[in-house]
């Protein structure tokens, strides 16, 4: 399985931000790991071709069920694969909070994703009141289960663990929550997909950092990272890039 670094953006950057690509790109030509960039809409055409020959990938933010239509301001995922994308984030915890996606909506996206040939990378993930309860590993189960389509493959999915309370927050769980959890995705995916499931790539996000990657990175089933913040600076996205690689 290869490794998978992953950097949102979120609503950050302009077309001057592609400098910190060309720097990455720059320091690490031959990454040790599979490298994925996610910036805002209004980059990917420029950031897909500023990474062209390279080993970057680049992906989009979120995407519409439909494939076209009377959906202003909305994107599909056809126009992200002919923008050069080849990834979408889906069911971030800002998308559910934010505009109310629900675990359905999230399912339909992700099916939408694979009929233009982009990888869904399906976020999970609790809030800081469903952990207080004792209900991370119910939550996340039942998150899996409404929004991961049943064509899931190690191929075109990647399941992404993110606890709301450590997004932007510089709190991060212990890495016992962290090996507890992934060993609960990975368990329940294999109830699923059967084998299927063991290729399935499971991401770490919430607060990823330069500090702490190398021993996230050391959790078993942890197999990269869905990086905010550190992702927006080459040096930063680099040291993970490198922790994940070593």
């Amino acid at each position: 399985m290869r490794k998978l670094a992953a950097g949102n953006w979120k609503m950050n950057g302009t077309a001057a931000a592609l400098a910190e690509v060309k720097a990455l790109l720059a320091a690490h030509p031959a990454p040790g790991c599979e490298v994925l960039l996610c910036p805002p809409a209004t980059l990917i055409a420029q950031m897909a071709w500023t990474a062209k020959g390279s080993a970057l990938k680049v992906g989009g933010q979120d995407c519409h069920p439909k494939a076209a239509g009377a959906h202003t301001g909305d994107i599909s995922a056809a126009m992200l694969a002919d923008a050069g994308a080849s990834h979408v984030i889906l069911g971030h915890s800002e998308r559910r909070a934010d505009h109310g996606e629900a675990d359905a909506l999230v399912a339909a996206k992700a099916q939408a994703a694979w009929g233009a040939g982009l990888v869904a990378v399906i976020c999970v993930g609790e809030t800081e009141a469903q952990r207080d309860a004792g209900k991370t590993l119910d939550v996340v189960r039942a998150q899996l289960a409404g929004s991961v389509p049943e064509e899931a493959s190690a191929e075109n999915c990647v399941i992404a663990y993110e606890p709301v309370w450590a997004i932007g927050t510089g709190r991060t769980p212990t890495l016992g929550e962290i090996a507890e959890v992934h060993a609960a995705i990975r368990a329940t995916l294999t109830r699923r997909f059967g084998a299927e499931a063991a290729g399935m790539r499971l991401l770490y996000g919430g607060s990823v950092k330069p500090s702490n990657a190398a021993e996230i990175f050391a959790v078993a089933h942890v197999d990269g990272a869905l990086v905010g913040g550190a992702s927006l600076k080459a040096v930063d996205f680099g040291a993970i890039i490198a922790a994940l690689s070593a």
